[in-house]
């Protein structure tokens, strides 16, 4: 299993300055190999390959005046970035031809200096220092924060600069699948549904209830302000990019706070549950309907992708129960279909069935999720088993 660890790190001034040659060469070569597949394209040629992209956009093209100055960097990072042109490429071709599970993807596009920045190292171009610091092939010792040990030598290193300027070392770790499980808990019946809702983030087993933190919300107002400062400044100027700055720190701010709150939560749930059963949401269908900004900024994707995770990592029970199961409208004492339904109903909390019992939409959603989710989880043990037909 792949784990990847992600750490801050604290270059000095001309470090800074060689990591910006080598995240400028690397987009420079990426954006060679896309132009190259386009032109081959338009011609009517086939691909070329990533050997041929190698002889050419690196090996000959430092031979050139054009592109000498790219024998200034290390030419690992140059050649993965060459693979990861092959595997966008890939993934689009895959995509269209319906072999890739997921949303569609479009083909590769030309990367940006104002964007993101990655430089990917294999092991011929990093080494781990015994004084702490990661040592970069033609950029020098890196110190690094670190806030945990690595489980294992790492396989590969990238370094990262942010659209605000700080820069991270991620590393790939392969670790052994039962690394991380927990021991199962004493309690049979520890186990849980979760209902998931923009009131109430979640509602989980004896009506616990987490609470939307709304982070973007609550920085709504200096987003904006800090938006139209942007929209004010002359394109290409100093003031432009400090504003830009700006606005990049506030999206960043408030990300880390949602990512952290996303992370401590996913980890409680998981050390408290045995079992966990959720509701498979469209998530991309809710994040274009009529509340699509309140839903990106709960991201519910985020966190049932992180949840899953985890529990599997844990040796946790994770089960997604139909997005067609009707957990609201399904009566937990009768299982009478006599619930609210409908946009017009979204803003009742409590109704009552016909059989006479009262009930709270959110705490009766999570009970049935949990009750499907046990008979799914127990469909699958006695297929495993042989003991019933799949």
């Amino acid at each position: 299993m792949h784990l990847r660890y992600r750490f801050r790190a604290y270059p000095t001034a001309p470090q800074r300055i060689s990591l910006a040659r080598l995240f400028g060469c690397v987009r420079v070569v990426y954006n060679d190999a896309v132009a190259a597949r386009k032109s081959a394209r338009a011609a009517g040629l086939p691909y070329p390959t990533t050997a041929m992209l190698d002889r050419r956009l690196i090996t000959e093209a430092k031979q050139t005046p054009e592109r000498e100055w790219l024998t200034e960097v290390s030419t690992v990072p140059l050649q993965q970035a060459l693979r990861d042109c092959h595997a966008a490429y890939r993934a689009f071709f895959d995509s269209r031809r319906g072999r890739r599970r997921g949303p569609n993807v479009g083909p590769p596009r030309f990367r940006r200096r104002s964007h993101r920045q990655t430089a990917r190292f294999t092991r011929n171009g990093f080494s781990l220092r015994p004084n702490g610091r990661v040592y970069l092939a033609k950029v020098g010792e890196l110190a690094v924060r670190w806030s945990r040990e690595l489980p294992a030598v790492p396989s590969s290193a990238t370094v990262e600069r942010t659209a605000t300027g700080n820069f991270f070392v991620s590393f790939v770790v392969v670790v052994e699948p039962g690394a991380e499980l927990l021991d199962p808990l004493p309690v049979p019946e520890a186990d849980t549904g979760i209902d998931l809702g923009l009131h109430e983030f979640a509602v989980l087993r004896g009506g616990k209830v987490i609470e939307n933190p709304r982070f973007f919300k609550r920085m709504e107002r200096r987003l904006a302000k800090a938006q139209r400062m942007l929209s004010r400044k002359t394109a290409g100027s100093a003031n432009r990019e400090k504003a830009r700055l700006n606005v990049a720190r506030i999206h960043e701010k408030a990300g880390y706070r949602r990512s952290d709150w996303i992370h401590k939560h996913v980890k409680t749930i998981v050390a408290e549950n045995q079992g966990i059963f959720v509701e498979d949401l469209h998530v991309g269908a809710l994040s274009r309907g009529l509340h699509a900004k309140s839903f990106r900024e709960a991201a519910f994707g985020i966190f049932l992708r992180r949840l899953e995770v985890k529990a599997v990592r844990a040796g946790r029970s994770f089960r997604r129960v139909d997005r067609y199961f009707p957990s609201t409208r399904l009566c937990s004492a009768c299982a009478a279909v006599t619930g609210p339904r409908g946009l017009g109903e979204l803003k009742v909390c409590n109704w009552i069935c016909e059989c006479g019992a009262v009930h709270d939409r959110d705490a009766n959603a999570e009970l049935n999720l949990r009750r499907e989710g046990r008979r799914l989880e127990n469909e699958c043990r006695m297929v495993a088993a042989g003991h019933a037909e799949t």
